[in-house]
């Protein structure tokens, strides 16, 4: 594959409402995706990403551009949550360990300091403590799922 031909997949993964686009022909492989919130620095190009396993696509199925997303109703954010952030990039779980029960539930209550979960970096298990005293109304991340910093985890109902 050509730097021209990345090049023209990326201006398309642009042009679109795709988030992620994967391509494989032989053994060629790429991996597109876009960013959620692009920061300053970097509003113009969307990440590529290292190879992940792709489905083969025969030589002879032509591919077409993918239809648009509908767009889901977007809801109006209750500006009386609080939100609680992760506070670093790593894999968010929800409970100690697969066979126990999650720290929290939504609608349970929580106290300033309770762990609310863990994120997984490098090898390293940080618990996640609520930095507000409230009921939990969202469960933003499920488990086992990579969050990025400052990605919200949970949204309390301040007490």
């Amino acid at each position: 594959m050509t730097l021209d031909e990345i090049k023209r997949l990326i201006e398309m993964v642009q042009d679109s409402a795709v988030a992620e686009l994967e391509y494989a022909h032989g053994e060629e492989r790429i991996r597109i995706v876009r960013e959620r919130e692009p920061h300053p620095a970097s509003q113009a190009f969307p990440h590529i990403v290292a190879p992940a396993p792709v489905v083969q696509i025969p030589d002879s199925t032509p591919v077409a551009p993918p239809k648009e997303a509908e767009a889901a109703p977007a809801k109006a954010p209750d500006v009386n949550l609080a939100e609680i952030k992760a506070p670093m990039v790593g894999t968010f779980y929800r409970a100690p360990a697969p066979e126990a029960a999650p720290y929290i539930e939504t609608g349970a209550h929580v106290a300033k300091g309770q762990i609310i979960g863990i994120i997984e970096a490098m090898k390293l298990m940080n618990e996640i403590p609520a930095d507000v005293a409230g009921t939990v109304v969202e469960i933003a991340v499920e488990n086992a799922e990579p969050v990025e910093f400052g990605q919200v985890l949970v949204r309390v109902k301040p007490d």
